[in-house]
């Protein structure tokens, strides 16, 4: 039975998108090169940064920063000019405001 459970937690583990988070030094390195706007309306994501690694789940705009590139599920690269960036995201100030305002973007963090 102990098996059972530990298989389908495992493969359950695989369908949760987390938002765990590197940030590199060259845009060569990252997966998305994301930019952060003034004004939350200019936003495609709005996100906010959580304290611990289990609580940046699934693809909401939660994100857990980690220490070490073989950590993340995503390297990003902050640029510094709107054009260069396939992502702009603003940082919110509590969880609730987290979330997708542009939906079209949404496979860029999958």
């Amino acid at each position: 039975m102990k098996l059972i459970l530990l298989i389908i937690l495992f493969i359950s583990s695989f369908f949760c998108y987390s938002q765990k988070i590197y940030s590199v030094n060259y845009s060569n390195q990252a997966d998305v090169k994301v930019f952060v706007v003034k004004y939350i309306n200019q936003a495609d994501l709005n996100v906010f940064k959580v304290q611990y690694a289990n609580q940046a789940n699934e693809n909401k705009g939660l994100w857990y920063f980690v220490n070490y590139s073989n950590q993340a599920d995503k390297k990003i690269y902050f640029v510094d000019y709107s054009n260069q960036s396939d992502l702009k995201i603003f940082f919110v100030d509590y969880p609730n405001q987290a979330g997708w305002r542009n939906k079209a973007k949404k496979h860029l963090l999958y």
